[in-house]
């Protein structure tokens, strides 16, 4: 459990998210987010060289790559510090790492304020070639690294929807169910999106990028939102054979980068945009499931989190879950008893899409605005990732 580490209210920022091949296509993700992080923090009278430590959390290649960390942190304070910085690369739980690993480190007096920014771009993914000098003619090894990886897990030698599959059909879930909860997550979506997107503009923060050698373009809105019907649902048939989840039921591969300040409790109140409003980050928890069950991940994952926390799940306000697969919400609200229609108010990685090393960051960052607008409590966010691995933070926000 921690006691000593706090996020400052409106310390923290996504971008909107793009679908692939979208209007972020083209920028590298640690340039794109680094020049965002130093727009948002100025924007919000930060200052960018009051942090410690950078934590940059990515997981697709991109050019420059191995000096990634420090050259993201040399851009977004502009050269004006030496700031030291680790990069970090958990798949989908990138996020909760990132933070995780600042959390400890204050917890620990080792520093005052870190800063976890997290980037990454699906589109244009890289292409790897490997030697491969032994091999019938010395024929070279090639990898699509972003779809080779998608299906087909090395350790497992499964696609990722099938590992989901294996989920639904320990469980019993059926088509139609999962049809029903993707229609109750699009409308929660749109919930984000009433009084001109009042809910997204608490924590929305737009990625200006280039289309041209002398346009930019700002990126205030997500790109890509498929338009959700019963209907629509029903019409689509799965995608593996003996199934039951449709391309309806998946996310999308997406473009985007968050970041968090994290830092001591009296860094936080000098901080936060509202004093009235405290941001503890309360506990952790990980977990590895068995071969092959990636969408098992979040729950015992979260059940670490509620026990290192001294909770229980009724204790819990808002649930926040990265469900790459409509059965990740479904198995953890049957295995930990909650209403699966309660989860991921105003928004989930389900419809506006999965960059990756942002996703938890987003998500977050929307359950903290949940907290507050229900006026404080204890909040949950859990996820898979890729590998079987799963991660979970628990926040408490007083208001």
């Amino acid at each position: 459990m921690l006691s000593k580490t706090y996020i400052p209210y409106k310390g923290y920022y996504s971008t909107p998210f793009c679908r692939w091949q979208g209007s972020m296509a083209n920028e590298n993700s640690i340039e794109l987010g680094a020049k965002t992080a130093r727009q948002w923090l100025l924007a919000s009278d930060y200052d960018p060289t009051m942090f410690d430590y950078l934590y940059l959390g990515i997981t697709i290649h991109q050019l420059h790559l191995f000096y990634s960390h420090t050259w993201a942190a040399a851009m977004m304070v502009d050269g004006q510090k030496d700031l030291p910085a680790l990069m970090v690369n958990q798949a989908c739980t990138t996020s909760t790492t990132c933070i995780y690993l600042a959390a400890t480190n204050i917890e620990l007096g080792a520093y005052d304020a870190a800063f976890a920014l997290m980037v990454d771009r699906c589109s244009n993914g890289p292409h790897t070639v490997w030697p491969n000098p032994l091999g019938p003619g010395g024929e070279v090894i090639s990898e699509n690294w972003l779809m080779d990886n998608f299906n087909r897990d090395p350790w497992a030698g499964l696609k990722m929807i099938q590992t989901a599959e294996n989920v639904a059909k320990e469980i019993g879930t059926t088509k139609e169910e999962c049809d029903e909860v993707t229609l109750r997550r699009y409308e929660q979506y749109l919930d984000a999106l009433k009084n001109d997107r009042a809910f997204q503009k608490r924590y929305m923060f737009p990625a200006e990028v280039r289309i041209g050698k002398k346009k930019t373009k700002l990126i205030e809105e997500d790109e890509g939102i498929i338009p959700t019907t019963a209907e629509g649902l029903a019409k689509l048939k799965p995608v593996e054979p003996g199934g039951v989840m449709s391309f309806g039921n998946q996310t999308h591969p997406a473009d985007g980068n968050c970041g968090f300040i994290v830092t001591t409790r009296e860094k936080a109140k000098e901080l936060s945009k509202d004093p009235n409003v405290e941001i503890q980050i309360v506990s952790y928890g990980y977990s590895r499931v068995q071969k092959g069950f990636m969408a098992k991940a979040p729950v015992p994952a979260a059940q670490m989190a509620l026990k290192n926390a001294g909770l229980k799940i009724s204790d819990i306000t808002a649930f926040k879950t990265h469900a790459p697969f409509v059965i990740n919400d479904i198995y953890m609200a049957k295995t930990m008893g909650i209403d699966v229609n309660n989860i991921n108010n105003y928004g989930t990685s389900l419809i506006f899409g999965h960059p990756q090393g942002p996703t938890a960051g987003r998500l977050i960052a929307e359950l903290i605005e949940e907290l507050v607008i229900r006026g404080g409590g204890y909040g949950l966010w859990a996820g898979c990732a890729a590998g079987d691995n799963g991660a979970a933070m628990i926040f408490k926000v007083t208001c």
